[in-house]
């Protein structure tokens, strides 16, 4: 893709670690050239085991040398406080148990206990009934401490073998670096830096509280893999009790697993116990490791934070049971992600299948070579008491950095929760290395046409790492290696189920196979151009009406209105910039301008009293430069391309609304079950996509229709009454406000605030079939979007207005100062 300037030179990166298997090299630049089949470099699983019967004694003595300890092997001078040595389990027990929360909580649940008890006249009557009250208090103390025990000797980690580690060390290498076969690496100077915050805070009795990005379940043992080859104490990873499956959850809580339920409801008994482990681990200076995200990415980009056990860490500092912790974001990414396969099916609908040992032991994507490499980056670490500090500052708030533990307010707290996660993710984005095989799913699904020659594939590759790095990214494997090698090595990773290659032709011609697959590779690129891209998307309506230029001009004006919408829109989507839209819009096109992507038309001044200094309000309006027309409009394409497939996904959302329009009054007070809602919204997506009125099957995917679920409730569209009850499900309908008016034959008409919300995100789709037909939502779409919602209808639930609903301003458009994202 051109340019109207010439990217810079990449600076110089610190060189990289490469840990394979025992071995830890060092690559400037961080490329690594594929071993050859004889390199004895690459060691894996199946060569130890066929040279068993060659030479077991080789074989065993290399074993041996882990489950005895030798030299790094022994993990006996690691940094960190004292982890595997045997009574570990029962002193964390002791302790846990021993906090004064969890005891005041017993106390509190026995007396009201008691309480109800005795209002229902269980205790009797007489002289003894104070008597009879303790003793029933004490037996119900008792009961529950038993219980507290039970679910906290199920919970904890149980660091006690160092033999069982060491040989789940080799064990766990040999299987890794089998799929991963160039191993995993890690940045020099990042591994220094943490080496050296480590020491400081083992010696402050401080939590390292690694917060990962959460791709695959290979996360769970890449961090620690680096942590014992790196000498620094294995975090207690956090861990579903989904995970917690026989055999596997055995070896896996003593290898730092902590289980938790994925869901607490309302047992206070375990929601304290919970706070109190955290309490201990921080309090004692153990480290934790926790997945920001909760579960794992199904679409390749960062889902929002979960801020289930991050309030609980917070809430150990900010109440002062803990004195601080020091935050690490870490990013991990792989060349390629073992289980997308099963992430695609989720996406489409399927069930999630519960985990097994047999599935994972029996997953032949595990023991598949050629996989590339595994990227993790360290974040500079920060304090955790700091950044409170901080942040109470920011508010007005004067206290000392002392006066941390005095109660903040509710909305306070959140705010500073919400504050917290996303800078966490803001954080994971800046350090994230880009894959070759990533590089390459963007260039094919950013293309106009069926498929790319090698020529253009090269070019175009060049061009996105040299806008990766221009943007602050980081590449992986460009260190004066040529670019066909690079991609020849992406390629054969990704394989031929994703990319297809056709060799007889005067040129090698590629063409994306999976196109559905393929965009989780693509999705881990787009936080980098998301602002570009929703300026992008924001011109594309003049531009798709054809004509002229001065026809495809966009006012400024328009330009905001729109930009300012689509973020809104996407902003459970995307990690935007802090900086608030103003600001980051002009950032944005003073940017695509040097590029020579747009042109920016400014007033006219006779004199300019300080014209060093342009703002935001000095440009009239904005177009496609010369040169991006001249060289077929690719850069600008490939900005829209990148958000297209969201906005198709939103659209379908906001048309699945209109299945929600109630066939009849008498059906007006009727709910609808939300699972089978965001089902119908599926099926009619897929429908639509077949019959031509979608573009990208991957709009159907559940976790984007569920990101605009949420956005509808937000912005008080419709109401949903949550349950926590199986038999019950939670609900949905239309706010009347937003509910469609039928004419009088019954047909929905198009008109109203559902429609036109519908119209504006519509003027962002990629230009197809719709525009010929005059209109965005044809006929045939809200025929088909009634038909669906009337057998939809057929399962409704029917129930009075005195029926309670969530208070829906309440719950609906949060405040953004509140929400802890800026638009754009």
């Amino acid at each position: 893709m051109s340019s109207a300037k010439t990217d810079a030179l990449p600076q110089a990166s610190a060189p990289d670690l490469d840990i394979l298997g025992d071995q830890v090299t060092i690559h400037p630049g961080g490329y690594v050239e594929p071993p050859q089949p004889d390199d004895a470099s690459e060691r894996n699983l199946v060569e130890h085991m066929a040279r068993f019967r060659e030479s077991p004694f080789d074989f065993l003595r290399e074993i041996s040398l882990h489950v005895s300890g030798t030299g790094w092997r022994a993990y006996d001078n690691f940094i960190g406080q004292p982890i595997y040595y045997p009574g570990f389990s029962e002193n964390m027990k002791a302790a846990v148990m021993s906090t004064p929360m969890l005891q005041q909580r017993i106390q509190e649940l026995a007396e009201r206990r008691v309480r109800v008890e005795d209002n229902q006249g269980l205790l009797g009557d007489g002289s003894d009934k104070a008597r009879r009250r303790t003793d029933r208090q004490d037996e119900i103390v008792k009961s529950l401490q038993e219980v507290a025990l039970r679910l906290t000797d199920g919970m904890i980690c149980k660091f006690e073998s160092k033999r069982f580690i060491r040989g789940a060390y080799y064990l766990c290498t040999q299987l890794l670096t089998r799929a991963y076969h160039q191993g995993i690496h890690v940045s020099s100077e990042e591994v220094l830096r943490l080496r050296s915050v480590a020491e400081t805070a083992a010696k402050d009795k401080h939590s390292i509280i690694f917060l990962p990005c959460h791709r695959s379940h290979l996360d769970y043992v890449s961090l620690q893999l680096v942590c014992y080859r790196l000498g620094i104490a294995l975090p207690t990873v956090v861990a579903g009790d989904n995970l917690k499956i026989p055999f596997l959850g055995f070896l896996l809580q003593r290898a730092g697993a902590m289980f938790i339920r994925r869901s607490f409801g309302n047992d206070e008994l375990y929601t304290t116990l919970v706070q109190s482990y955290m309490d201990t681990l921080l309090k004692h200076g153990y480290n934790v490791e926790c997945f920001i995200e909760g579960g794992r990415s199904r679409t390749g980009k960062l889902l929002a934070p979960k801020f289930g056990i991050l309030s609980f860490l917070l809430d150990s500092v900010l109440t002062g049971r803990a004195e601080d912790a020091i935050i690490v974001p870490v990013s991990t990414q792989y060349d390629k992600v073992i289980e997308t396969d099963s992430y695609i099916s989720e996406l489409l609908g399927q069930p999630k299948p519960k985990e097994n040992l047999k599935d994972f032991l029996s997953a032949s994507s595990v023991l598949s070579l050629k996989l590339g490499r595994v990227d993790i980056r360290f974040h500079e670490p920060w304090s955790l008491r700091s950044f409170i500090a901080k942040q109470r500052g920011h508010v007005g708030d004067p206290r000392p950095s002392s006066a941390l533990s005095d109660p903040l307010s509710s909305e306070s707290r959140v705010r500073l929760l919400r504050t917290l996660g996303f800078k966490v993710l803001s954080d994971i984005n800046a350090v994230s290395v880009v894959m070759p095989t990533a590089l390459i799913g963007t260039v094919l699904l950013t293309l106009r046409g069926r498929g790319v020659g090698k020529s253009e594939l090269i070019r175009r590759v060049e061009w996105l790492s040299a806008r990766v790095r221009a943007k602050g990214g980081r590449v992986a494997h460009f260190a004066g290696v040529p670019t066909s090698t690079i991609i020849q090595r992406g390629l054969e990773v990704l394989g031929s189920e994703l990319i297809g290659t056709i060799d007889d032709l005067p040129e090698t011609t590629y063409y994306a196979v999976d196109r559905f697959q393929l965009s989780f590779y693509r999705n881990m690129t787009i936080h980098l151009f998301i602002s570009e891209a929703l300026v992008c998307a924001a011109m594309y309506t003049k531009v798709k009406q054809g004509g002229g230029p001065s026809n495809q001009l966009i006012s400024f004006n328009e330009l905001v209105d729109q930009v300012g919408f689509l973020s809104s829109i996407f902003r459970g989507e995307f990690i935007y910039p802090t900086t608030g839209l103003l600001p980051n819009l002009y950032r944005t096109l003073l940017g695509l301008e040097s590029d020579g992507t747009i042109t920016l038309t400014r007033p006219v001044r006779d004199s300019d009293p300080n014209p060093a200094k342009p703002d935001i309000h000095d440009i009239n309006s904005v177009e496609l430069s010369t040169l991006e027309r001249r060289n077929g409009r690719e850069n600008f394409d490939f900005y829209n391309f990148l958000i297209w497939p969201f906005v198709e996904s939103t659209w379908l959302g906001a048309v699945s609304l209109i299945c929600l329009t109630p066939p009849s009054p008498v059906q007006s007070n009727s709910w609808l079950d939300v699972r089978k809602t965001q089902d119908t919204a599926q099926l009619l997506g897929k429908t639509l996509y077949h019959q031509g009125d979608l573009s990208y099957f991957e709009a159907v995917n559940k976790e984007t229709l569920k990101n605009a679920f949420q956005l509808f409730e937000e912005e008080g569209m419709i109401l949903v009454r949550k349950s926590s009850s199986k038999t019950s499900p939670s609900a949905v309908r239309l706010t009347s406000e937003w509910t469609p008016n039928r004419d009088s034959q019954g047909i929905i008409a198009p008109e109203g605030k559902l429609w036109d919300f519908i119209e504006k995100i519509a003027k962002s789709r990629r230009e197809g079939k719709n525009r010929r037909d005059g209109a965005t939502v044809s006929t045939r779409v809200l025929r088909l979007a009634d038909l669906v919602g009337r057998q939809l209808f057929e399962t409704a639930i029917v129930e009075g207005v005195e029926e309670q609903v969530e208070d829906q301003k309440r719950r609906g458009r949060r405040k953004k100062e509140g929400d802890g994202r800026s638009i754009l």
